[in-house]
């Protein structure tokens, strides 16, 4: 039996755990459908030491670690913000990054990061909650969909040096 999970806000000194969350989670969920080098540069791009730490201290954005015991088991990141397509929103807030450590998925991890998220975005008054995911991410589709969201349309996403498409989803809340 797994232990419970608990979840906690970020803060400054979690800049290198999210930059190792980052790059093991990222890298286990999409090495197997990218190139080495293009993952080496996206992974470089998104996941160094000092952009963890812009990203904790830009006050539009918000990172929920997952714990397990102490242990980190996943992460979330939200930013205020508006998607590329036009949205009936007024307050909308980003969903950037969900991710749980491989070992950890099915175990709840997502589901407590989730909540935590809908929470989050509530408690600061937005009425929308919208993300991008891979258009060939179907396990990760299928969950958003659970949540509620629906695809509302789609951008461009760079992994390294490919270019790939991001469906966009929205949740409305209430």
């Amino acid at each position: 039996m797994a232990p419970p999970i608990e979840i906690r806000h970020a803060s400054a000194i979690d800049a290198d755990l999210i930059s190792r969350l980052g790059r093991e989670t990222f890298s286990d969920t999409f090495s197997r459908d990218n190139t080495p080098e293009d993952m080496a540069i996206y992974v470089a791009q998104a996941f160094s030491p000092e952009i963890q730490a812009a990203e904790l201290a830009d006050v539009r954005s918000c990172t929920l670690i997952a714990e397990a015991d102490g242990t980190p088991v996943g992460y979330a990141r939200l930013v205020e913000g508006a998607p590329s397509v036009t949205i009936e929103a007024v307050k909308p807030i980003e969903i950037v990054r969900l991710y749980a450590r491989s070992a950890w998925i099915g175990h709840g991890v997502g589901a407590q990061l989730m909540r935590a998220c809908l929470d989050t975005a509530r408690s600061l008054g937005r009425d929308a909650i919208w993300l991008g995911v891979w258009e060939r991410n179907r396990r990760a589709i299928a969950f958003y969909e659970k949540w509620g969201f629906r695809q509302i349309g789609s951008h461009p996403f760079h992994v390294g040096h490919d270019l790939q498409t991001d469906w966009l989803m929205l949740r409305t809340l209430s």
